[in-house]
């Protein structure tokens, strides 16, 4: 599972000759990234109910970077419309948590004014939105030509 290997383990895989772990996976990772600095600007904030929500997007991401995985895996071993419909699920589940850790880092963003973590709350909006954008693109590259 990626979510067990340590940050250049994970790197190391990403750069293997493999398909698996891949964009997908590391765009996962992205949106995770985001929502821990969400939880991180969230605590600064005093915003409990942002600390919670950061915290389980952040799992859930992390969880869906192992799932895309397992997904692409699935398809390249049996190329199906179950395996293909997962590989387009998965990207499309990314980006809606991206969206999700984005709208409230916002809101957390509001709440800091001239606080010194603001470009935390402000990189967690970026990155969130750079993963939603990315997964969207791949869950429409694994959509079949008609």
């Amino acid at each position: 599972m990626l979510n067990e290997l340590r940050v250049a383990e994970f790197l190391a895989a990403l750069g293997e000759r493999t398909p698996a772990p891949a964009s997908g996976a590391a765009t996962a990772l992205t949106g995770a990234l985001a929502a821990a600095l969400t939880e991180l600007a969230a605590r600064f904030a005093e915003d409990d109910q942002a600390v919670v929500r950061a915290k389980a997007a952040t799992m859930r991401l992390v969880e869906l970077a192992d799932e895309d995985s397992e997904a692409y895996t699935a398809f390249l071993a049996n190329r199906n419309d179950e395996t293909r419909a997962r590989i387009v699920a998965v990207p499309e589940e990314i980006a809606a948590r991206a969206d999700e850790v984005a709208e409230l880092a916002r809101g957390v963003r509001v709440q800091l004014s001239s606080s010194s973590v603001a470009g935390d709350a402000e990189a967690a909006i970026e990155l969130a939105e750079t993963a939603s954008r990315v997964a969207r693109r791949l869950a429409a590259l694994n959509v079949p030509a008609r």
